[in-house]
């Protein structure tokens, strides 16, 4: 099935993805492929992954794979890095100049403040920062000042939201900056209204492949969906990969429905199922499988492995009364590890919040067990709790 999704380079494809089954290995395979069989020059490859460090993973990989380092690949990268470079070739066409800056969040909330007061609004009552929040949500949603629900609208500064994001874009303007949001929105714009410039990166884009596709919000869909539909006639190259079971970015406004949707944005899409789960046991994929059949909104898949591992031992629950009690019950059990010759740098403990290891690293100290928090201080190196 990895072979099937390298292999599959013409028309549309979506590539269903579990948790440990390759899909990075696929995505990369595929891009190699692509080259070896001068279908296409790295410049004609439109590569899109969410963040900075999976592009540089990428290009790492696809460089071990085709020999010596892939420059040619311009255009791989997160959709915000690519967005920055369509931006800065055709600035002029969305009112910038190509030398335009990017504020960040700190910039921006300032900026807000500045307007919120020249309204003459009280700016404790409407904090910056909230209206900053709405912004980027309407922004995440690929929506205009003048496309926002009116009850958004009103829900901000006495009825003013409208206006606020009305003189922050041309605030913007003015100061020749974008935000994050316009990364995303300004190409959009700028495609729909110059068809004929779209059409000049469809023939430049002969391929265009998505990683992480449960994680696009509207924005980057619709980003996506004008540079890989094509005319008729003209072959549809787009591979998404992704997992509908895995989409944890609700919060910032992803939609898992992108990738429900892909069969109807691209007709006669091929969908390949990687089931094959590379990463864990029988039995934890097992348990896990159990759990998500429940999700509602998925397209559905169950993943195996081939590993016959003969101390696969069964996933335990424990239900504790308190975090203290959690953290008691896991101090003995790591104990008992211990004097079952399991040396402690094979044990991790995962939480959901930092704020859950206070308990854990208390009962660590009483019981003089030896741990290493990573990913922050730990509670008692703290700042806050050293000055106190």
């Amino acid at each position: 099935e990895q072979r099937e999704a390298v292999e599959t380079v013409d028309g549309p494809v979506l590539v269903l993805a579990g948790a440990g089954t390759g899909k990075t290995r696929v995505l990369t395979t595929r891009i190699a492929h692509i080259l070896a069989t001068n279908r296409a020059y790295p410049s004609q490859i439109l590569a899109v992954t969410f963040t900075n460090k999976a592009a540089r993973e990428m290009k790492e990989r696809i460089g071990h794979l085709v020999g010596g380092a892939v420059e040619g690949m311009p255009w791989l990268g997160t959709f915000h890095s690519i967005g920055v470079k369509l931006l800065r070739r055709h600035a002029e066409l969305v009112g910038l100049t190509s030398s335009f800056t990017i504020l960040d969040t700190d910039d921006v909330v300032r900026l807000i403040k500045q307007i919120i007061q020249a309204e003459g609004l009280d700016d404790k009552r409407w904090p910056a920062k909230q209206f900053a929040q709405m912004i980027d949500g309407w922004k995440n949603k690929g929506l205009d000042p003048a496309q926002i629900p009116e009850g958004d609208a009103r829900a901000f500064a006495n009825g003013k939201g409208r206006e606020l994001y009305v003189a922050y874009q041309d605030r913007l303007k003015g100061l020749n900056a974008c935000d994050f949001g316009d990364l995303l929105l300004h190409p959009i714009r700028m495609f729909r209204a110059n068809p004929d410039l779209l059409k000049e990166y469809h023939q430049r884009f002969k391929y265009v492949l998505v990683d992480e596709y449960q994680d696009t919000n509207t924005a980057q869909y619709m980003w996506l969906r004008l540079l890989a539909q094509r005319p008729p006639g003209v072959p549809q190259n787009v591979c998404c990969v992704g997992d509908d079971d895995q989409s944890i970015y609700g919060w910032r406004g992803a939609e898992v429905d992108n990738i429900l949707r892909f069969e109807k944005d691209f007709p006669g899409a091929k969908v390949i199922k990687l089931e094959r789960n590379y990463r864990s046991t029988e039995h934890i994929l097992g348990a896990a499988g159990h759990l998500i059949a429940h999700n509602e909104g998925r397209l559905g898949k169950t993943l195996f492995t081939d590993r016959v591992d003969p101390n696969d031992d069964k996933v335990v629950v424990h239900a504790a009364w308190d975090s203290e009690e959690e953290a008691r019950a896991v101090g003995e059990e790591i104990e008992q590890l211990q004097r079952n010759q399991h040396p402690l740098n094979n044990m991790a403990i995962l939480v959901r919040a930092s704020f859950q290891m206070r308990e854990f690293e208390d009962r660590f100290v009483t019981l003089g067990l030896n741990y290493r928090v990573i990913g922050g201080p730990r509670f008692y190196e703290r700042m806050e709790i050293r000055d106190a």
